[in-house]
């Protein structure tokens, strides 16, 4: 064998080598990518889920409270159209906000706009104590309550989630590699907390 064919084996074997580690390097971060945005979708469908229970349970918290007298038509008029809102953003493939922000905010803004509503409602609802001691809206203010808890804690974990996908997706090479992938793996957005508000909005009763 001569000098020159052993020189042309070392140059190949070199590039396979090189290849195979490079090739080994992008299965390792995409399988890694994979993983954390599994992870991150599978806490957006907690998001989602807890988000849901509200908005079942706001259809039995207008009809009971529609049912007191005088009760201001404006305010419950608010809840309802504000509720049709959250269905709209949310009529297209959910799974896909978490992946646009665009459409992240546009979540964000209706979901945060009938919190604003129901806050508004519950305020006027202490005009009204004979409405208050019945047990159906006290069985709704709990659920709701409850609800409202869990919205802030899947919140935070959807949060923790997207940070941990968003440092691993940034850092290098990883950022190099995710690239080559098109939107797959595109930056995850963020909830923020409301406009004048340190955490996600709470229900008062």
């Amino acid at each position: 064998m001569g000098t020159g064919t052993k020189i042309a084996l070392a140059v190949i074997g070199v590039i396979v080598l090189v290849a195979v580690i490079f090739g080994g390097m992008i299965a390792n971060t995409y399988n890694s990518l994979v993983t954390l945005d599994q992870s991150a979708q599978s806490q957006w469908g907690q998001v989602q889920n807890v988000y849901q229970r509200r908005a079942d349970l706001i259809p039995n918290l207008v009809a009971t409270v529609k049912g007191a007298a005088n009760f201001e038509q404006s305010t419950l008029t608010a809840v309802t159209e504000a509720r049709a809102r959250v269905g709209q953003v949310t009529s297209g493939a959910v799974e896909s906000i978490a992946r646009d922000p665009a459409a992240f905010a546009r979540f964000q803004q209706a979901q945060d706009g009938l919190s604003s509503a129901l806050s508004r409602l519950l305020v006027v609802v202490e005009k009204y104590p004979e409405l208050k001691a019945t047990q159906n809206f006290q069985t709704l203010q709990t659920q709701l309550e409850g609800t409202e808890n869990r919205i802030a804690i899947e919140r935070m974990r959807f949060n923790e989630a997207a940070m941990a996908f968003n440092a691993r997706r940034e850092s290098f090479p990883t950022v190099l590699i995710a690239g080559l992938f098109g939107s797959r793996f595109q930056v995850k957005p963020y909830f923020q907390a409301q406009t004048g508000a340190e955490k996600a909005p709470e229900v008062k009763f």
